[in-house]
C-alpha cells in the first residue's frame, strides 16, 4: 500500500508543465500588458504599491498610515492637519507620474505590438519607463521622511507596533 502511494505521489510530481497554470495567461489580453487593472487604479490616485517599503519599514511611517492611526495615536489636531496636508502634497505629485508611467508602458507595449520596436526605440523607451518609476518612488518616499518631522519618539514606536513591526526602530526625527 506505501509503494502504492509513494507511485502516485511521484508521478503527480512528475506531471507535464502544460497541465500546470501558466502564470501570464490571460495577461495577452490586458490593454496594456505590463500593468493589471488594479496597478493602473493605484498609479491614477497616487497609492504607494509598496514604493516606499524601504522607509516604511525602516521606522518612516507614509502620511496615509498615520492618518489611518490618527486616533490610536494621540495626533493633536495640528499633526493632523500636518499630516494631512503631506498626504495631499504627495497624492497632488504621485498621480501626474504615476499616470506619465501608464502612458510609458502604454507606448512600450505599443511598440512591441506593432512590431515596430527596434534597438533604439527600446532603449528609449525602458530608460524613460525607470525614469519615471525611480521620480515615483521618490515622491512617496520624500513624504515619509517629512512625516518623521511631525510625529513624537512615543507616536512613532507606538506606529510601529500598531502596523505589527517587529523590531523596527524609529528614526529619530525632530521630536
Amino acid at each position: 500500500m506505501n509503494r502504492m502511494v509513494l507511485s502516485i505521489v511521484l508521478l503527480l510530481g512528475f506531471a507535464p508543465a502544460s497541465a500546470q497554470e501558466q502564470p501570464y495567461a490571460g495577461y495577452e489580453q490586458r490593454p496594456t500588458k505590463a500593468l493589471s487593472a488594479q496597478q493602473i487604479a493605484d498609479l491614477k490616485a497616487g497609492r504607494g504599491m509598496g514604493l516606499a517599503l524601504a522607509a516604511e519599514l525602516n521606522g518612516f511611517p507614509g502620511p496615509i498610515h498615520v492618518l489611518e492611526l490618527a486616533d490610536k495615536l494621540g495626533l493633536t489636531v495640528e499633526q493632523r492637519g500636518a499630516v494631512d496636508a503631506l498626504y495631499a502634497a504627495m497624492k497632488a505629485a504621485a498621480v501626474p507620474i504615476g499616470e506619465r508611467l501608464i502612458r510609458e508602458e502604454a507606448e512600450l507595449d505599443r511598440l512591441f505590438a506593432t512590431r515596430s520596436v527596434t534597438p533604439v526605440s527600446l532603449a528609449a523607451a525602458t530608460r524613460a519607463i525607470g525614469a519615471t518609476q525611480a521620480e515615483l518612488r521618490n515622491a512617496h518616499l520624500a513624504y515619509h521622511l517629512s512625516t518623521v518631522a511631525i510625529l513624537t519618539q512615543e507616536q512613532m514606536r507606538r506606529y510601529g507596533e500598531l502596523r505589527g513591526y517587529a523590531g523596527v526602530q524609529p528614526h529619530h526625527g525632530n521630536h
